[in-house]
């Protein structure tokens, strides 16, 4: 192994009585040692990692204090998962608004110059990165907007807030912490791509980020109909009035009431109130039973578009917000199809329940009845698109990188649906013939 102040790593493995070398930096990102270990024992790219000792025993030793302590709380984060999937109507997610005390040994991922110019691009590769080093991503983009300096953010308070935000998100298929980091790195990319620090104030693009940073803060994977119809404590809690919605809104201000994790600390009242209206304006505004009204009320601004008119900018964050918060298919295929196969997987989950509990059956959430191509057909067709292209009116400098993907998705898409189709009735005459033939 090289030395600690190295800028490389040097392992020997053993395989099967032959030695093979692995150097890597030190800077490497767990995803980046893993393909050196595949690559060098010639194994597959989805086999799972352990670090053994001669007994066979998970061995621990070397790691950081901080990195064992993570690890145990990993495991005991995903055993309250699992066991909170049996109780979802449960709210008791107190303990994790705590503050963590060891944020000064945060382990801090070196961000390559590569990884910093990707990060502005919306063809960001997120399934790459490990939660550690999802989190120094956003934490420099916090500081690339100059919102950190700007705003007076005590870095540590910036840090201990990311890291409660990373714990009140659920290990969901869908709705978890990637999520939170892929709505929150199309924001930015938006931000930087539209040139939106010339247009809005330093005040709206802090509101536009965190609104994307915390906008689905405790998803527990069962979407409004689910709760309004089960009757779960949100929808009684909050009248069936957006209640997922409300409740991310609701979390995200108890972290902020927090000291420890309030980045909101150096606003005075007045400043503080605006700022809090503006994240919950912005976190309602991701309800999608309010797509129609938020998307007819941008039309009817977006032609004599006032950037000085308050109601006009708030529309625009709105939709903005709603953009990011479903851009999936904007970025390439092979980052945003693995999006697809996770957004079923909850729905399934879902509707499995609903059957379960003799609920209402969403037709696009059925296991039986939804396939990708028409899950995926209509959703850009009808709601990507136009929304996308309506935006494009004030900033004509997305249709290259946003809307032709999100064409090109469609396409691909209604070609998969012709191929199954094709499938399907080659099927159906088979069954016919079979049938004739008895």
């Amino acid at each position: 192994m090289g030395s600690t102040s190295s800028a490389y790593r040097v392992i020997y493995l053993d395989v099967d009585g032959r030695i093979q070398k692995v150097v890597f930096s030190r800077f490497c990102s767990p995803y980046d040692i893993k393909e050196l270990f595949c690559t060098a024992l010639g194994i597959p790219r989805n086999t799972t990692l352990s670090l053994l000792d001669s007994t066979g025993l998970n061995n621990l030793k070397g790691m950081k204090v901080v990195e064992i302590e993570k690890c145990h709380s990993d495991i005991k984060k995903l055993r309250e998962e699992m066991a909170s999937r049996n109780n979802s109507h449960s709210l008791d997610d107190n303990k994790k608004l705590t503050p963590r005390r060891d944020v000064p040994s945060y382990p801090k991922y070196h961000l390559s110059q590569e990884t910093v110019e990707a990060l502005r691009q919306p063809t960001f590769d997120v399934w790459q990165w490990e939660p550690n080093e999802m989190l120094s991503c956003l934490e420099h983009m916090y500081n690339d907007l100059n919102l950190v300096k700007g705003f007076n953010m005590n870095p540590t308070t910036l840090k201990r807030w990311l890291l409660c935000i990373h714990d009140n998100y659920k290990v969901n298929p869908f709705h978890n912490f990637r999520h939170c980091f892929c709505v929150t790195q199309m924001m930015y990319s938006m931000i930087c791509l539209c040139s939106l620090q010339e247009i809005f104030t330093q005040v709206d693009i802090l509101i536009l980020m965190t609104a994307a940073v915390c906008h689905d803060l405790q998803h527990p994977g069962y979407n409004n109909t689910y709760q309004i119809n089960a009757r779960t404590e949100l929808a009684v809690r909050y009248n069936d009035i957006s209640p997922l919605e409300n409740h991310h809104c609701a979390v995200a201000f108890q972290i902020f009431s927090q000291p420890d994790c309030n980045i909101l600390s150096t606003f005075d009242a007045e400043a503080f109130k605006q700022i809090r209206q503006g994240i919950i304006t912005l976190i309602l505004a991701t309800d999608m039973a309010r797509h129609g009204e938020i998307l007819d009320s941008f039309k009817h601004k977006v032609d004599s578009f006032d950037f000085s008119d308050e109601e006009h900018v708030t529309c625009l964050k709105m939709v903005l917000i709603k953009c990011c918060d479903i851009s999936n298919e904007v970025r390439p295929m092979e980052v945003a199809e693995p999006w697809v196969d996770c957004l079923l997987e909850e729905y399934f989950m879902q509707s499995d329940r609903e059957k379960a509990e003799s609920l209402p059956v969403a037709p696009f959430m059925d296991r039986q009845k939804v396939t990708k191509p028409t899950a995926q057909i209509g959703f850009i067709k009808f709601v990507l698109i136009p929304m996308f292209e309506t935006v494009m009116k004030l900033f004509p400098q997305i249709e290259e990188v946003m809307i032709q993907p999100l064409r090109e998705s469609r396409d691909r898409y209604e070609e998969l649906k012709q191929i199954d189709d094709a499938m399907n009735e080659k099927k159906k005459s088979e069954n016919l013939t079979m049938g004739k033939n008895k």
